[in-house]
Protein backbone atom coordinates (compact mmCIF):
# COMPACT_ATOMS: atom_id res chain seq x y z
CA UNK A 1 0.00 0.00 0.00
CA UNK A 2 1.51 3.32 -0.84
CA UNK A 3 2.58 6.01 1.68
CA UNK A 4 -0.26 8.54 0.16
CA UNK A 5 -3.21 6.00 0.11
CA UNK A 6 -2.08 4.92 3.85
CA UNK A 7 -2.12 8.65 4.61
CA UNK A 8 -6.07 8.72 3.11
CA UNK A 9 -7.12 5.42 5.58
CA UNK A 10 -5.91 7.52 8.47
CA UNK A 11 -7.25 10.40 7.94
CA UNK A 12 -10.49 8.65 7.34
CA UNK A 13 -9.94 6.34 10.11
CA UNK A 14 -10.20 9.39 12.24
CA UNK A 15 -13.91 9.81 12.60
CA UNK A 16 -13.85 6.38 14.38
CA UNK A 17 -11.76 8.48 17.54
CA UNK A 18 -14.97 10.63 17.55
CA UNK A 19 -17.34 7.71 17.38
CA UNK A 20 -15.43 6.21 20.26
CA UNK A 21 -15.32 9.49 22.26
CA UNK A 22 -19.26 9.95 21.77
CA UNK A 23 -20.12 6.48 22.85
CA UNK A 24 -17.42 6.67 25.95
CA UNK A 25 -16.53 9.20 28.46
CA UNK A 26 -17.43 12.76 28.74
CA UNK A 27 -17.10 14.11 25.21
CA UNK A 28 -15.23 17.22 24.18
CA UNK A 29 -16.69 20.94 25.06
CA UNK A 30 -18.22 22.69 22.23
CA UNK A 31 -15.14 25.21 22.31
CA UNK A 32 -12.46 22.62 21.85
CA UNK A 33 -14.63 21.00 18.96
CA UNK A 34 -15.31 24.89 17.33
CA UNK A 35 -11.51 25.07 17.64
CA UNK A 36 -10.62 22.09 16.03
CA UNK A 37 -12.58 23.00 13.57
CA UNK A 38 -11.04 26.44 12.52
CA UNK A 39 -8.19 24.73 13.08
CA UNK A 40 -8.46 22.00 10.33
CA UNK A 41 -9.80 25.31 8.46
CA UNK A 42 -6.12 27.52 8.47
CA UNK A 43 -4.53 24.26 7.65
CA UNK A 44 -6.62 23.90 4.63
CA UNK A 45 -6.66 27.40 3.54
CA UNK A 46 -2.69 27.96 4.47
CA UNK A 47 -2.19 25.24 2.12
CA UNK A 48 -4.63 25.51 -0.49
CA UNK A 49 -3.42 29.09 -1.47
CA UNK A 50 0.21 29.77 -0.99
CA UNK A 51 1.07 26.15 -1.97
CA UNK A 52 -1.59 23.47 -3.42
CA UNK A 53 -2.36 26.34 -6.41
CA UNK A 54 0.84 27.48 -6.59
CA UNK A 55 2.57 24.57 -7.43
CA UNK A 56 -0.04 23.83 -9.93
CA UNK A 57 0.66 27.35 -11.55
CA UNK A 58 4.27 26.41 -11.68
CA UNK A 59 4.30 23.31 -13.28
CA UNK A 60 5.99 22.78 -16.86
CA UNK A 61 3.20 23.28 -19.87
CA UNK A 62 0.26 24.11 -17.19
CA UNK A 63 -1.59 26.99 -19.20
CA UNK A 64 -2.43 29.49 -16.16
CA UNK A 65 -6.00 30.13 -17.38
CA UNK A 66 -6.23 26.10 -17.36
CA UNK A 67 -4.94 26.35 -13.79
CA UNK A 68 -6.84 28.78 -12.54
CA UNK A 69 -10.05 27.59 -14.16
CA UNK A 70 -10.08 24.38 -12.46
CA UNK A 71 -8.99 26.34 -9.24
CA UNK A 72 -12.97 27.62 -9.86
CA UNK A 73 -14.29 24.46 -10.84
CA UNK A 74 -13.05 23.11 -7.45
CA UNK A 75 -14.96 26.05 -6.26
CA UNK A 76 -18.35 26.06 -7.96
CA UNK A 77 -17.91 22.17 -7.36
CA UNK A 78 -18.28 22.20 -3.89
CA UNK A 79 -21.08 25.03 -3.92
CA UNK A 80 -22.74 22.69 -6.30
CA UNK A 81 -22.22 19.49 -4.32
CA UNK A 82 -23.15 20.90 -0.88
CA UNK A 83 -26.51 22.44 -2.33
CA UNK A 84 -28.10 19.03 -3.29
CA UNK A 85 -26.92 17.50 -0.63
CA UNK A 86 -29.18 16.65 2.95
CA UNK A 87 -27.82 19.50 5.30
CA UNK A 88 -28.08 18.74 8.77
CA UNK A 89 -25.15 19.98 10.80
CA UNK A 90 -23.77 18.21 13.77
CA UNK A 91 -25.11 20.82 16.47
CA UNK A 92 -28.14 19.83 15.35
CA UNK A 93 -28.22 16.89 15.65
CA UNK A 94 -26.92 16.90 19.13
CA UNK A 95 -29.61 19.19 20.33
CA UNK A 96 -32.01 16.83 18.83
CA UNK A 97 -30.87 13.95 20.80
CA UNK A 98 -31.94 15.19 24.33
CA UNK A 99 -35.75 15.37 23.07
CA UNK A 100 -37.29 11.46 23.31
CA UNK A 101 -38.26 11.14 20.13
CA UNK A 102 -36.14 8.19 19.18
CA UNK A 103 -37.25 7.78 15.51
CA UNK A 104 -36.88 10.96 14.52
CA UNK A 105 -33.29 11.42 16.07
CA UNK A 106 -32.65 7.87 14.16
CA UNK A 107 -33.91 9.46 10.89
CA UNK A 108 -31.84 12.47 11.50
CA UNK A 109 -28.47 10.16 11.95
CA UNK A 110 -29.18 8.81 8.97
CA UNK A 111 -29.30 12.05 6.85
CA UNK A 112 -26.69 13.42 8.66
CA UNK A 113 -24.47 10.18 7.68
CA UNK A 114 -25.17 10.49 4.39
CA UNK A 115 -24.54 13.92 4.30
CA UNK A 116 -21.06 13.76 5.75
CA UNK A 117 -20.54 10.70 3.51
CA UNK A 118 -21.12 12.88 0.55
CA UNK A 119 -19.00 15.41 1.96
CA UNK A 120 -16.25 13.13 2.65
CA UNK A 121 -16.08 11.00 -0.30
CA UNK A 122 -14.08 14.13 -2.25
CA UNK A 123 -12.03 14.62 0.75
CA UNK A 124 -10.56 10.85 0.42
CA UNK A 125 -9.76 11.89 -3.46
CA UNK A 126 -8.30 15.42 -2.50
CA UNK A 127 -5.45 13.79 0.59
CA UNK A 128 -4.49 11.00 -1.91
CA UNK A 129 -4.30 13.39 -4.64
CA UNK A 130 -1.79 15.95 -2.56
CA UNK A 131 -0.26 13.13 -1.19
CA UNK A 132 1.09 11.55 -4.39
CA UNK A 133 2.08 14.97 -5.91
CA UNK A 134 4.09 15.90 -2.68
CA UNK A 135 4.24 14.21 0.51
CA UNK A 136 4.84 16.91 2.79
CA UNK A 137 1.34 18.97 1.82
CA UNK A 138 -0.15 15.31 1.73
CA UNK A 139 0.43 15.33 5.75
CA UNK A 140 -0.54 18.61 6.47
CA UNK A 141 -4.04 17.73 4.53
CA UNK A 142 -4.39 14.31 5.88
CA UNK A 143 -4.01 16.55 9.29
CA UNK A 144 -6.57 18.91 8.69
CA UNK A 145 -9.32 16.07 7.26
CA UNK A 146 -8.50 13.97 10.33
CA UNK A 147 -9.08 16.75 13.07
CA UNK A 148 -12.75 18.14 11.21
CA UNK A 149 -13.22 14.43 11.21
CA UNK A 150 -13.33 13.78 14.88
CA UNK A 151 -16.31 16.17 15.57
CA UNK A 152 -18.14 14.45 12.61
CA UNK A 153 -17.38 10.77 14.30
CA UNK A 154 -18.88 12.43 17.89
CA UNK A 155 -21.59 14.47 15.84
CA UNK A 156 -23.26 11.20 14.97
CA UNK A 157 -22.35 8.50 17.34
CA UNK A 158 -23.36 10.59 20.28
CA UNK A 159 -27.25 10.77 19.03
CA UNK A 160 -27.40 7.55 17.59
CA UNK A 161 -26.09 6.01 21.31
CA UNK A 162 -28.96 8.25 22.40
CA UNK A 163 -31.53 7.12 20.30
CA UNK A 164 -30.58 3.00 20.57
CA UNK A 165 -28.80 2.49 23.49
CA UNK A 166 -26.55 0.36 21.15
CA UNK A 167 -22.73 1.77 21.40
CA UNK A 168 -22.01 -0.74 18.54
CA UNK A 169 -24.39 0.90 16.07
CA UNK A 170 -23.45 4.38 16.92
CA UNK A 171 -20.02 3.44 15.90
CA UNK A 172 -21.11 1.59 12.76
CA UNK A 173 -23.10 4.72 11.72
CA UNK A 174 -20.45 7.32 12.20
CA UNK A 175 -17.90 4.74 11.01
CA UNK A 176 -19.70 4.74 7.54
CA UNK A 177 -18.61 8.60 6.94
CA UNK A 178 -15.21 7.80 7.49
CA UNK A 179 -15.16 4.74 5.15
CA UNK A 180 -16.76 6.89 2.72
CA UNK A 181 -13.70 8.76 2.72
CA UNK A 182 -11.39 5.94 2.47
CA UNK A 183 -13.23 4.80 -0.42
CA UNK A 184 -12.46 8.02 -1.98
CA UNK A 185 -8.84 7.65 -2.05
CA UNK A 186 -8.95 4.33 -3.20
CA UNK A 187 -10.96 4.56 -6.69
CA UNK A 188 -8.64 7.99 -6.95
CA UNK A 189 -5.69 5.18 -6.45
CA UNK A 190 -7.31 2.62 -8.76
CA UNK A 191 -8.01 5.35 -11.39
CA UNK A 192 -5.56 8.12 -11.37
CA UNK A 193 -3.03 5.87 -10.59
CA UNK A 194 -2.64 5.07 -14.73
CA UNK A 195 -3.00 8.75 -15.65
CA UNK A 196 -0.82 11.14 -13.96
CA UNK A 197 0.86 13.00 -16.24
CA UNK A 198 2.36 16.45 -14.62
CA UNK A 199 -0.21 18.45 -15.91
CA UNK A 200 -3.12 16.54 -15.47
CA UNK A 201 -1.61 15.97 -11.65
CA UNK A 202 -1.46 19.96 -11.62
CA UNK A 203 -5.24 20.34 -13.09
CA UNK A 204 -6.33 17.76 -9.87
CA UNK A 205 -4.53 19.54 -7.65
CA UNK A 206 -5.79 23.32 -8.27
CA UNK A 207 -9.12 21.99 -8.50
CA UNK A 208 -8.61 20.54 -5.23
CA UNK A 209 -7.21 23.82 -3.87
CA UNK A 210 -10.57 25.44 -5.01
CA UNK A 211 -12.46 22.46 -2.84
CA UNK A 212 -10.47 22.73 -0.10
CA UNK A 213 -11.44 26.75 0.30
CA UNK A 214 -14.75 26.62 -0.22
CA UNK A 215 -14.79 23.64 2.52
CA UNK A 216 -12.87 25.95 4.83
CA UNK A 217 -15.00 29.01 4.10
CA UNK A 218 -18.68 27.48 3.49
CA UNK A 219 -18.62 24.90 6.03
CA UNK A 220 -15.73 24.45 8.80
CA UNK A 221 -15.58 28.14 9.58
CA UNK A 222 -19.54 28.79 10.16
CA UNK A 223 -19.66 25.95 11.27
CA UNK A 224 -17.10 26.44 14.51
CA UNK A 225 -19.34 29.80 15.11
CA UNK A 226 -22.41 27.88 15.27
CA UNK A 227 -21.34 25.59 17.99
CA UNK A 228 -19.55 27.97 19.96
CA UNK A 229 -21.34 31.49 19.17
CA UNK A 230 -19.42 33.09 22.31
CA UNK A 231 -16.05 32.28 20.42
CA UNK A 232 -14.10 33.81 17.67
CA UNK A 233 -13.64 30.85 15.16
CA UNK A 234 -10.84 32.63 13.65
CA UNK A 235 -8.26 31.91 16.58
CA UNK A 236 -8.51 28.39 15.64
CA UNK A 237 -8.01 29.70 12.02
CA UNK A 238 -5.07 31.73 12.63
CA UNK A 239 -3.57 28.81 14.78
CA UNK A 240 -4.08 26.38 12.14
CA UNK A 241 -2.16 28.52 9.74
CA UNK A 242 0.55 29.52 12.02
CA UNK A 243 0.98 26.07 13.03
CA UNK A 244 0.90 24.77 9.50
CA UNK A 245 3.34 27.51 8.46
CA UNK A 246 6.23 26.81 10.50
CA UNK A 247 5.81 22.93 10.09
CA UNK A 248 6.41 23.55 6.03
CA UNK A 249 9.25 26.03 7.37
CA UNK A 250 10.60 23.59 9.40
CA UNK A 251 10.13 20.53 7.06
CA UNK A 252 12.04 22.32 4.28
CA UNK A 253 15.00 23.86 6.39
CA UNK A 254 15.61 20.21 7.56
CA UNK A 255 15.40 19.06 3.75
CA UNK A 256 12.13 17.79 3.21
CA UNK A 257 10.53 20.23 1.33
Amino acid sequence: MSVPLILTVLAGAATFIGAVLGVLGQKPSNRLLAFSLGFAAGIMLLISLMEMLPAALATKNMPPVLGYGMFIVGLLGYYGLDRLLPHSHPQDLMQESALPATRKIRRTAILLTLGISLHNFPEGIATYVTASNNLELGFGIALAVALHNIPEGLAVAGPVYAATGSRGKAVFWAGISGLAEIFGGVLAWLILGSMMSPVVMAAIMAAVAGIMVALSVDELMPLAKEIDPHNNPSYGVLCGMSVMGLSLVLLQTIGFG
